[in-house]
């Protein structure tokens, strides 16, 4: 351990957190979780928008075509990496990279859920486009707010202890 770094700062180096920012409607939230544990954020988005002035959180602003934010993404998501993303195709490539994936809502995307979602997308777009359904999700509520918080917590617990080279007293 570093002069000065606390227990947490060990535990928790190399993980790090992925925003897909341009419709996320959790980044004070994840700004404030990375704060207390002292985790990397990297806020990506097709244009620029505003972040705290913060070491730990950084800026991207990548190209504006179509998958561009995605790309960049799933590029530099891996085992050590929290990606936030409400994009399912997105976050199917990152749980096969082996990032740890969450939804603004809370909702996890693991490797037991990720095809079940592709698939719930598919149809939800077909109907849409077959003018059987209008409208999309269901407007965001403090609930989807609390159940984020919750489980970024759980993942970022989750993560630190997974790593017994950053945990000297796990086994």
């Amino acid at each position: 351990m570093s002069v000065g770094a606390s227990p947490i700062d060990d535990m928790t180096a190399g993980i790090s957190i992925l925003v897909d920012a341009d419709a996320c409607p959790v980044k004070q939230e994840i700004y404030r979780v990375a704060e207390r544990h002292g985790l990397r954020v990297q806020v990506v988005a097709n244009s620029p928008i505003q972040v705290p002035r913060d070491p730990l959180i950084e800026r991207i602003t990548v190209g504006a075509g179509l998958d561009a934010a995605d790309d960049w993404i799933a590029a530099r998501a891996d085992a050590r990496t929290i990606v936030i993303t409400s994009d399912v195709p997105l976050a199917s490539r990152c749980v096969k990279a082996g990032a740890q994936v969450i939804a603004p809502n809370g909702r996890p995307f693991t490797d037991a859920s990720i095809g079940m979602a592709l698939a719930m997308r598919n149809l939800m777009t077909h109907l849409r486009e077959a003018g059987q359904m209008s409208g999309g999700p269901a407007a965001f509520s403090p609930r989807d707010r609390s159940a984020f918080l919750g489980e970024l917590d759980r993942t970022i617990r989750r993560l630190v202890r997974r790593s017994p080279d950053q945990n000297p007293g796990a086994a």
